[in-house]
């Protein structure tokens, strides 16, 4: 007898992408009260974060970083400038190039988000080695997706 086909057998939590897809949620959920504290979207967020790693980005640069396309990213800095957290200025060698910095204000978020950001870690339920591994396989999983994606 033939065996069944599997997506005669997969049930929703069998998917991969919906087990990333319900995490994401769950994790938003979590995340959801310190972003409030902050004042921030989670965009913003990461956007501010991508900063803290290296300051002075380029549009561009900061939407590639951040999967955003640049027609995302310039409003939601348009806004993270008006908040006091950055500056956008245009290059001088080429005006179509615009560049990000903190400010002094966006450089302190971080030791508020630093406290806030122990909330999310626990929630996790993983201990330090736990939380690395599944990290890291989650970013494999999304290199390995972005490359099919260019071969199809």
């Amino acid at each position: 007898m033939a065996e069944p086909q599997r997506d005669q057998e997969a049930g929703l939590a069998d998917f991969m992408c919906f087990a990333v897809y319900s995490a994401n949620l769950a994790y938003s959920r979590v995340y959801k009260p310190v972003l409030e504290e902050l004042g921030l979207t989670y965009p913003q967020y990461i956007a501010i974060v991508a900063l803290w790693e290296q300051d002075e980005q380029t549009v561009k640069g900061l939407s590639d970083k951040l999967f955003l396309e640049p027609s995302t990213v310039t409003p939601m800095l348009k806004r993270l400038e008006a908040m006091g957290y950055v500056t956008r200025t245009r290059g001088t060698e080429d005006e179509r190039m615009v560049f990000v910095r903190l400010t002094e204000t966006g450089r302190q978020l971080r030791d508020k988000a630093r406290e806030l950001s122990k909330v999310t870690y626990k929630a996790a339920g993983l201990n330090k080695d736990e939380f690395r591994i599944l990290q890291r396989g989650i970013t494999n999983l999304r290199s390995n997706l972005i490359a099919a994606a260019g071969e199809a």
